[in-house]
Formats: C-alpha cells, structure tokens, sequence
C-alpha cells in the first residue's frame, strides 16, 4: 500500500514455505534445457502468484515451479541475504519504485536485477506507473497490479449503524459516532502490524498535500518543501482526531492485521482503512452473502478536494545470476500478457497494471477506477521517497503517537531527517 510496498502490499500474513506440485509430463519449448524453476513471493499475494504459475505449466507441460512464501518483513531480509549470497529464486517479488529494501531502486543499483529494457511489453507500462518499474531509465521490473487505499466497508454494519458512505470529514467524524453507539468499529485498525500504521496517514495526504501540491515530491527533492511544513502535519494530527474521537478498533497499537481484518469480516467494524488487494481476504472471511464497497477516506468537508492514492502493486524481477535464465525470461514475459496479469489481478482483488478489455473489476473497486480514470491518484508515499529509512521513521513515529511517546511535530521532524540520509 513498495511497502506498501511493503504494501503490495501491502500485508502480512505468517510466513508460509511451499513448494508447486510438479507436472510430469513431456514438455516442448524447454526440451534442450533445464525445467525446473524457483520463485519466490509475498505471502500476501501468493493466491495471485499460485495463479500465474498453474497457468505458466499449463502452456508449458513437463516445467516444475518450486515457490516459496513468506510474510512481509522476513522476506525483505531473507531475498536481500539471498541474493549476496547467490542463492536467490530464479525469478523473485520486488516493489515498484524506492522505500524498502526489496524495491527496485535499492536492488537495481546492486546489480542483481536482469535489465529488462528489451521486452516488448515495457512499451505498454502505462505513462503513470512507468517511472517506479525503471532506474535510470532502464526497466527491472514487470509490474503485474494497480493497487489502491481506502476504506473496505462491510455493506451490513454500514445499514446497521445507520449511516451512509462519508464524503466529509464530518460525516467520517459522525460515522464514527454512530458506529460507537450501536457497539462497533467505524474502523478496524491493526497498527500491531507495523505497515499497517502508515495507511490512514496514506489514505489522507493525497487529499491534505497533493490536492494543492501536486508537485509535493519534486519540492522535497529539490530541499524547497518538508514533512514537517506541509499538509502532513493535518493528515497526522487527523490520524490523532479519530482515534480520541473513538474510530478506530479499542486497542489499536494491541491489534494485528488479521484481527482487524476478522472485525470488519463478521460485521464488528463497519470498514478498514486498508489496501484493495485485502477485499478478497475480507470475502473469504466473511459470512455467505456478506457485500463489500469501498470509498476514499477524505480529509476535509469539500468532497472536491478528496484525493485517493493509487499505485503500481505487485511486481516481479529476473535475478540477473538466475540458474536457469531461459525459462526464468520465458516466466517473467508471461507476466507481462493480459492473461497472467487478469489471472494475478483477479486472485488478490486489484487491477491489472496495465489496463485490458478482458478484465473484469470487482464492483467494490469502482471508486478506485473513477478516481483513477480522473486523475485523481496520488501514488503511494513511499515509492518516491529516496531510501528506506524514511519510511521506517513513519512506522515508528505512529506507534508513538498511538503509545504517547511522541507527537506529530517530533515524527515528522524524524522523517524529515531520514530523507537526508544516504
């Protein structure tokens, strides 16, 4: 919801290791090589991987796909120690853009990524997500998803509290009133969860700095803007509203992303500020027949203000040292066809990076299309952010204001800090 890219995701689930059952058959386009393969993923978009594999093997009888899975944090540091090490998965999940140590502008440097300039699909990377799939003008990564932030909402609680989808920050205000008089969450809230932290400050800056300064990203490059002196400063102190105003789930700081996930689920919140690839966790959990919608969380009472933001997701680089580079190349070019990417998209509840006639979107995501389509997306924080250290500043920084230990002023002054450092 990068993390959001530790968001993809952006979520974590528990590590999971698996391995894809062989095919044993004959096979025809990899009879001179090896064809066996090993990729490795977030375990929060493994139903989406799992998808694109059992596809892969179906165009290519007799390959064997080895994947592995693991939760968000632990994969970060287990790819980085593997590829020093050369032990790295032949093909591999990398976020778009910068902020977190599996992202493309961190490996690319390094040389461990496989330069993929040449492919004829980069030519089809639309314009607004291109930058964060390149480095110095060089592609490294297949970007499979666009991934948005907002609030799920469970379309039951909603009636059941008696309020209507908020276009204001009052009305989110009332929301949260009213959810608390019928003995519910207005919005779950996990920041137990140390990625979850960041996404209620995400869902409002878009609307808090880039309404009125597009440019925002290009001013803290240029040393002419900070964390400290702009919009972020409301979007934290708004963060700080609603938990007083009694929003969020009783024990925020005690609650983990699944918990809050099975509140909204059951019906006990009436929404999550949260990334659209959690719908379909949402679906599993919930009873038959349980509706979900989304809507942007906006941040002040003129409803033309609201920004929501949207995102390259989910993406997959070629190790440059792969063991078997041929099948590995035939893999990652797969990725890029409007089958794989619709089959990815579809299995995680996002969109396809690369928008096709044969998609179709789960209603639920239709704010995120039209917002999208108006150019009314901010992409998400971190991707533009020069290092990872920034976006642990802010991880940490929210777990202190939700314990008391810190206030806006001193968070932000700390990630105006980290953006400094090399």
């Amino acid at each position: 919801m990068s993390k959001i890219n530790r968001l993809t995701a952006v979520c974590a689930v528990s590590a999971v290791a698996l391995s894809a059952a062989a095919c044993s058959s004959g096979t025809n386009a990899h009879s001179g090589g090896s064809k066996s393969l090993r990729v490795s993923a977030v375990a929060t978009d493994r139903a989406g991987t799992e998808a694109v594999i059992k596809a892969f093997k179906q165009h290519n009888p007799g390959v064997n796909i080895t994947a592995s899975y693991a939760d968000t944090d632990q994969y970060q540091g287990t790819l980085r120690t593997q590829l020093s090490s050369g032990t790295a998965p032949d093909v591999f999940f990398a976020w778009p853009g910068n902020g977190n140590p599996g992202a493309v502008d961190v490996l690319a440097p390094t040389g461990y990524l496989a330069d993929l300039s040449g492919r004829s699909w980069t030519s089809r990377i639309p314009s607004g997500i291109k930058p964060v799939t390149q480095v110095n003008g060089k592609t490294y990564i297949v970007p499979l998803t666009f991934v948005g932030i907002g609030a799920l909402y469970n379309k039951k609680a909603l009636d059941e509290v008696g309020s209507k989808i908020p276009t204001t920050w009052t009305q989110t205000l009332a929301l949260c009133d009213a959810a608390k008089a019928k003995g519910k969450v207005a919005f779950a809230l996990g920041d137990q969860t140390d990625w979850v932290t960041q996404l209620v400050d995400y869902a409002l800056v878009p609307t808090t700095v880039y309404a009125t300064t597009p440019d925002f990203d290009q001013k803290m490059k240029a040393g002419s803007a900070t964390f400290a002196g702009s919009g972020w400063k409301t979007a934290m102190d708004k963060y700080l509203e609603m938990n007083r105003r009694g929003c969020f789930s009783k024990d925020p700081l005690g609650t983990s992303f699944e918990s809050s996930v099975s509140q909204l689920a059951k019906g006990d919140a009436v929404a999550a500020v949260q990334v659209t690839s959690t719908l379909n966790q949402l679906k599993s959990e919930a009873p038959q027949g349980t509706g979900f919608g989304m809507f942007p969380l906006p941040a002040t009472d003129n409803p033309a203000d609201t920004r929501m933001p949207g995102a390259a997701g989910g993406a997959f680089a070629l190790n440059a040292k792969a063991k078997n580079p041929g099948l590995a190349s035939e893999f990652i070019d797969f990725l890029a066809t409007p089958e794989a990417m619709n089959l990815y998209a579809g299995a995680i509840g996002n969109l396809p990076s690369i928008p096709n006639a044969q998609f179709t979107a789960d209603p639920a995501l239709r704010p995120l299309i039209d917002f999208q389509k108006a150019g009314r997306t901010v992409p998400f924080m971190d991707q533009l952010w020069p290092n990872p250290k920034v976006q642990q500043a802010h991880f940490t920084g929210v777990q202190n204001l939700f314990a008391g230990k810190a206030d806006p002023a001193e968070v932000l002054k700390r990630m105006d800090e980290a953006y400094t450092q090399k």
